[in-house]
Parts: structure tokens; sequence; C-alpha cells
């Protein structure tokens, strides 16, 4: 039942590492392996006040990958596509159990 086990996950990553490498290597016989795609960013801020303001930035060309996996730090073009707003959380949450007088 152990060895199976090991077996079948041996399989699983065995697979992964595979669909990695392939993809890998599609992506360096491609004569454009890069790509750029306009993307929004909303920064939201956490105020004192248990509030969030929300700034937004102007759009600005990403750079990524024509492939199926992110690969170098960039993400695939056609998750950028897909999702071309791109919101991030700046600060932290202020505590509302804990206050302060």
């Amino acid at each position: 039942m152990a060895a199976t086990i090991k077996r079948v996950l041996l399989a699983i990553v065995a697979l992964a590492f595979a669909v990695y490498l392939g993809d890998y290597v599609a992506l360096h016989l491609r004569h454009d392996p890069l790509g750029s795609v306009m993307v929004q960013r909303y920064y939201a801020v956490a105020l004192k006040s248990a509030k969030t303001e929300y700034m937004r930035d102007d759009p600005r060309p990403v750079t990524c990958v024509n492939s199926m996996l992110p690969h170098g730090g960039n993400s695939p073009c056609w998750y950028l596509v897909k999702h071309p707003k791109q919101y991030v959380k700046v600060g932290s949450v202020p505590n509302k159990f804990i206050s302060l007088p």
C-alpha cells in the first residue's frame, strides 16, 4: 500500500516536471518568447479609521512570457490578458479588537 502511494506521488511529480520542462523548451524555441500587456494597477491603502482608500495608477505595459506557465519572474501573457486589473494591498488592516485610549 505504501509503495503504491509512493509510486503515484513520484509519477505526479515526474509529470509536473515534464510539463514544466516541455513548456520551458517550447518557450525558448519560439521566435517571440516575450510579450507585453497593458495592466491597470489599483492600490488598496488601509487607513487608521478602519477604512480603505483606493488609488489608481496609470495603465502601463507589463512584460509577459508567451507560454503556459510563468518563467523568469514573468507572468504568462494569457493570464495578464484575462486579468488586466491588478489590486495591491498597502499597509495592514487595523485590529478592531484592540483599541488604545
